[in-house]
């Protein structure tokens, strides 16, 4: 900073004498010596010495007489001379300009020294004031510095702090939030949403426990009193208890266990889906005729071709499940219909009975939701069936949505992309 005020104030000084200067030797060459204004003599705070030289080297004019000296050697000066070093005579403190001129009564060369003594005094000036100001400057930014930041790390240390202490039981406290709306106050925000989210996966944690264990107890209830009965009185131990008690329990407890075992899989890395062609119009079919086949309703088809790309074990067990569910909910008549809307297939299934509300059709696909209170095995179901297929469904990159039938029952809706979920690439060949 020095440098540059030191070179800028010097380059004034230089400005000032080659002006000065200039004005001279434009003076001169209309007038004569004797005939300058005294103005242009004058000594100024920048201005230190002024002399008009003839060509013979004697001054014939100044603003010093007690100066005899030219400033400059006359032989060694050219045409125009700026920020030149005066002779050993005068103060090296002196910076020279020089300009020739043929005026009307000769040659003449005007020399104009500014002082460069101001311009290192205020230097000086300066650097003592830096040199003072300087360390109270820094100690002032300093101790600024400390003081806000230690403000501002009081309140990240508030945050910290609280969540050091918030366990697995205080899940619902929250970190402070400061007033100020800066980052250190988004920062709190971001953490009592990310503290939210934990609570709410907690809490869904502790439900789906809590469910998992309620569907096991009963059918390991069942099996257990089966059992306890066949120990105490062996002759109970026939083909109508092993058929109606105890295979039909077991199978219970296997599907709900497959199903837990699937949802924790989609949960941990998402479901594998191995790709391949997919006749979705033979699973639907399939699905249609095992529906048929068990009696009691009317089971009515449109299904057209659609080939599609997709993991046909998976997509078998999602329209299992939908069909299932619309068999245990239709009063008499269910419909399964297959078509393709440009690069999208469409499977739709409705169903003659109460239908879903509106405000329960995203709920339905969470993990033991059910919309009635009949939890009995034969009717409730484990509540998983729609959340399996939910998840089959998105590993596919497709969406199942639930309207309303045309008999007044649900509708649903799955739409699968024909080329297949993106960013599988191992197909396998169709299952014989």
């Amino acid at each position: 900073m020095l440098g540059l005020l030191n070179r800028s104030l010097l380059r004034e000084i230089d400005t000032a004498a080659t002006t000065r200067a200039e004005a001279i030797a434009s003076d001169l060459a209309r007038n004569s010596v004797a005939e300058l204004p005294d103005s242009l003599f004058e000594v100024t705070g920048q201005i230190g010495v002024v002399q008009v030289v003839d060509a013979q080297g004697r001054i014939v004019r100044e603003s010093n007489t007690k100066l005899s000296t030219p400033l400059l050697d006359p032989g060694t000066l050219g045409e125009r001379e700026t920020a030149r070093r005066p002779v050993t005579a005068y103060d090296e403190d002196l910076r020279v300009s020089g300009r020739t001129v043929s005026a009307r009564d000769g040659r003449y060369i005007v020399l104009v020294a500014g002082d460069g003594e101001s311009a290192e005094h205020a230097v000086k000036r300066v650097a003592v004031l830096v040199a003072v100001g300087g360390p109270i400057v820094v100690a002032a930014a300093a101790l600024a510095t400390y003081l806000l930041v230690g403000r501002s790390l009081r309140s990240v240390e508030e945050i910290r702090s609280r969540v050091a202490g918030i366990g697995a039981a205080g899940l619902s406290e929250r970190v402070p939030v400061p007033v100020a709306r800066d980052e250190i106050a988004r920062l709190a925000e971001t953490m009592n949403d990310m503290l939210a989210r934990i609570e709410a996966g907690h809490a869904a944690q502790r439900r789906f426990v809590g469910d998992a264990s309620h569907e096991l107890r009963s059918p390991l209830a069942a099996v257990t009193a089966a059992l306890e009965l066949a120990r105490d009185r062996p002759e109970t131990l026939d083909a109508e208890l092993i058929d109606g008690t105890l295979l039909p329990e077991t199978e219970r407890m296997r599907h709900l266990i497959e199903d837990l075992l699937t949802l924790a899989a989609a949960d941990e890395s998402g479901l594998e889906v191995r790709t391949g062609d997919v006749d979705l119009d033979d699973l639907a079919g399939a699905q249609a005729a095992a529906l048929r086949a068990r009696g009691g309703y009317t089971v009515r088809t449109a299904i057209e071709p659609v080939r599609i790309q997709g993991d046909q074990p998976k997509l078998a067990r999602a329209l299992r499940n939908i069909v299932d569910n619309a068999a245990a909910h239709a009063r008499s008549t269910v419909a399964v219909t297959v078509l393709r809307d440009g690069d999208i297939a469409r499977v739709l299934v409705d169903d003659d009975g109460p239908g879903i509300p509106a405000a329960d059709r995203e709920r339905v696909f969470g993990r033991f939701v059910r919309l009635d209170a009949d939890r009995a095995r034969a009717t409730g179901g484990s509540g998983l069936g729609l959340a399996i297929v939910a998840e089959i469904v998105a590993a596919h990159g497709g969406s199942v949505t639930i309207g309303e039938s045309p008999w007044g029952g649900a509708r649903f809706v799955i739409d699968l992309p024909v080329a297949g979920p993106v960013g599988v690439d191992h197909p396998v060949a169709d299952t014989p």
